[in-house]
């Protein structure tokens, strides 16, 4: 083992220190680009997105304010029967500390926050107005927000 010795003369001064160039001990590595099909996916998603941009606008001038739909039951037990498979899969995943769940808590965060929306906005003035706000906010919004940081907790980190 080689020792180094410093003379006074070689010892630096507070001004060289000021002088001095920080040279970090870890340069960060620059993150890959995505591959061609990943960005080629990624800009068809997009223009996707702004191509529905005037087919709101043809929605919310043309659309009737009200509309009878015929199987209006099978839609919201579908709904809420994907939510509760959605739990479900969520709490067995990250019980088990499967890394997965992220997937499913994302999608229940998202099923949850559009039934949430639709309840509350489908309602019908008085009790049932009451009683689907208290549902989004007692109940639906919550459990969408602990889906939603799941989700996000579980790709944070890295194992």
């Amino acid at each position: 083992m080689r020792q180094l010795a410093l003379r006074d003369e070689e010892v630096a001064s507070p001004e060289d220190f000021r002088r001095a160039e920080v040279i970090p001990l870890h340069e960060e590595a620059e993150k890959p680009r995505p591959a061609r099909g990943m960005r080629r996916a990624g800009g068809l998603l997009v223009a996707c997105g702004l191509a529905l941009l005037p087919w709101l606008y043809v929605l919310a001038t043309g659309l009737p304010a009200t509309a009878t739909a015929a199987h209006w039951p099978v839609a919201w037990v579908g709904l809420d029967a994907l939510e509760a498979l959605g739990l479900i899969a969520t709490g067995l995943l990250a019980a088990r500390g499967d890394r997965r769940h992220a997937l499913t808590a994302a999608a229940t965060a998202t099923l949850l926050a559009v039934d949430a929306w639709f309840d509350t906005t489908t309602a019908a003035p008085g009790g049932d107005f009451a009683t689907a706000v208290a549902m989004a906010l007692g109940a639906e919004l919550p459990l969408a927000a602990l889906c939603g940081r799941l989700a996000l907790r579980a790709l944070s980190r890295h194992d």
